[in-house]
């Protein structure tokens, strides 16, 4: 790999690729090196290499996700996506988000936003609830097979990370296996709040960790959060806790995640105010042996 570097020395995917083999050979520092290589070359960071530097703890501050990084890697696994996780990952997800949404005693929808809606698996469920169904998502490559599968009244692209306001009307928002990419919750929460009307429902799954801190960046390169992280940020944003359940929500390297089922109301009286898209820190720390 290095000799091919010395060929192509801006081949950012290499780079990245030699990164990981350093990783996996225990030579920490020498990936560092790799990944701070990438984002000279992909500042945008396809690849996440900002979240390789955290996880090697080379910086600090970083508790979103590269926008970039996220459409890059769901583009790419669009093709296979469904199979993938209901054939071979045992995702269960939009079931479980389903049956805690009619658990509430509301069994139909004006509208229904499934925002990260991705090939449409959680679409498939809410459809016969939903009088419209309507979809987001920051990878056109996965809304291409949620088109297909004809079950929404529109879809859009977005980037959750930068989009100021989602759409209004909607009297349900749901978000299967999202947040994980997404990182820090306050900002999204915020902005959910204030396209539903007061007792409008949110639904939303998250990666559980037992941690005391609010969220904990994995080596899968997805967010962790802990419970009380998400009831905290949804007091905050104007919502009621209806009810919060622990289960096995995927596999992952053979490996059960827990995750959460959430399901809250939007408050009669709160006033959500949306901030600006966050500015991670970005603070080079030693790199670790």
């Amino acid at each position: 790999m290095r000799d091919a570097l010395a060929l192509a020395p801006d081949w950012s995917a290499g780079h990245f690729r030699l990164g990981e083999m350093l990783e996996a050979a225990g030579r920490i520092a020498e990936a560092v090196e790799c990944w701070r290589a990438v984002l000279r070359l992909d500042p945008e960071d396809r690849f996440g290499a900002t979240l390789k530097l955290a996880l090697a703890g080379a910086m600090s501050g970083i508790d979103i996700v590269p926008s970039t990084f996220v459409q890059t890697l769901f583009d790419q696994y669009a093709p296979e996506f469904d199979a993938a996780l209901v054939e071979r990952l045992a995702y269960s997800v939009p079931e479980r988000l389903l049956a805690a949404v009619l658990a509430t005693g509301r069994e139909s929808f004006a509208h229904v936003l499934d925002i990260g809606c991705g090939t449409g698996l959680m679409g498939e469920r809410m459809r016969a609830a939903a009088s419209f169904l309507e979809g987001m998502d920051i990878s056109p490559e996965m809304l291409k097979r949620a088109e297909a599968k004809r079950i929404y009244d529109r879809l859009t692209v977005c980037d959750l990370q930068t989009v100021a306001e989602l759409p209004k009307g909607a009297d349900l928002v749901t978000a299967a296996d999202v947040f994980m990419y997404i990182g820090a919750l306050d900002r999204v929460f915020a902005m959910v709040s204030s396209a539903l009307p007061p007792e409008g429902l949110f639904a939303f799954s998250v990666e559980r960790h037992e941690g005391p801190e609010a969220l904990m960046l994995q080596p899968s390169r997805r967010y962790a959060h802990s419970e009380a992280c998400v009831t905290a940020t949804l007091t905050a944003c104007g919502f009621e806790l209806l009810s919060l359940e622990r289960a096995m929500i995927r596999m992952d390297r053979g490996e059960p995640i827990e995750g959460l089922i959430v399901v809250a109301r939007r408050s009669a009286v709160h006033s959500a105010t949306v901030i600006e898209p966050p500015k991670p820190a970005e603070e080079e720390l030693p790199v670790p042996n």
